[in-house]
């Protein structure tokens, strides 16, 4: 029996053209103190060396190759296929301490009902220490309000249980970007999460093929994900006025600026969801 508790833990990595950062995410797997059962790559319709990296480099890795369709669809391919009862996410340019998974079972062990634990962790730019700001400080426990500005759990730093996915679905493959945000949205309105205060995740960013880079106004799909959240009917009174509040908010922002760029159609487009009743 693993140490905390927990027997089956799979490791799901989605990636694309990644081969060289992907290869440091599996070595940071590989250094686990406590070993996952499977680990499972998920490679979204690659043409670089990522195919050659598993077969030679990790051939105890599970490859699954599948034609470009974006991140959300890898993640949910990765995950319908793990066999383990607890999914741990891991995306192809982050990498973790050696104790990150051992740190989470333990603190599992003594919150036995809890479905998803994350941790804190460190960012890296270009190969340097990046500093967080306040606002991205993060919590355990009822923190649906805090994810409503921005995606406050990391993927790389999520543990999760798969019955969360058959309870709330899966990530939304209609969304190129913030499908952390929207999945995260669906769960932390139900119930709390738990946290680990440590360190045990490395991003790392600067690099011209993060999404953050080759999306631009990325708000445009939290407002489609907070839209979708508010029609759904599963928030309570105060959850959706808080939801409504941030809505109008980032619509007056994303118009604000569509505006100011000359997209008169594209600003009228979203002043329609402003009016919306």
């Amino acid at each position: 029996k693993a140490r905390g508790g927990i027997i089956d833990i799979s490791v799901v990595i989605p990636s694309y053209n990644r081969a060289g950062r992907l290869r440091a995410a599996l070595e940071s797997v590989a250094e686990q103190t406590l070993k996952p059962s499977e680990v499972i790559v998920v490679d979204d319709g690659s043409s670089d060396g990522t195919a050659a990296l598993l077969r030679y480099v990790f051939p105890n890795v599970r490859y699954l190759y599948r034609r470009h369709r974006g991140v959300s669809a890898a993640r949910n391919e990765g995950i319908r296929a793990a066999g383990g009862d607890w999914i741990a996410l891991l995306d192809s340019d982050d990498t973790w301490k050696s104790s990150k998974l051992e740190r989470q079972a333990e603190a599992l062990a003594q919150a036995p009902r809890c479905r998803l634990i994350h941790c804190d962790e460190i960012w890296m730019r270009n190969g340097r220490p990046f500093a967080q700001k306040t606002k991205h400080r993060k919590n355990g426990g009822w923190i649906f309000e805090r994810c409503l500005h921005m995606c406050a759990i990391s993927p790389s730093s999520a543990l999760l249980h798969r019955s969360v996915f058959d309870n709330i679905g899966w990530f939304d493959e209609s969304l190129p970007a913030c499908e952390d945000y929207d999945l995260l949205l669906r769960l932390t309105a139900r119930e709390p999460v738990l946290f680990v205060p440590e360190a045990l995740v490395v991003k790392h960013g600067g690099h011209g093929d993060q999404l953050s880079r080759r999306m631009p106004a990325l708000d445009r799909f939290r407002i489609k994900a907070l839209v979708k959240l508010i029609d759904s009917g599963t928030l309570t009174g105060i959850q959706r006025e808080a939801a409504l509040g941030t809505l109008t908010k980032k619509l007056d922002i994303y118009i604000t600026g569509a505006r100011k760029r000359g997209r008169d159609v594209d600003a009228s487009r979203y002043e329609s969801i402003r009016c919306r009743p």
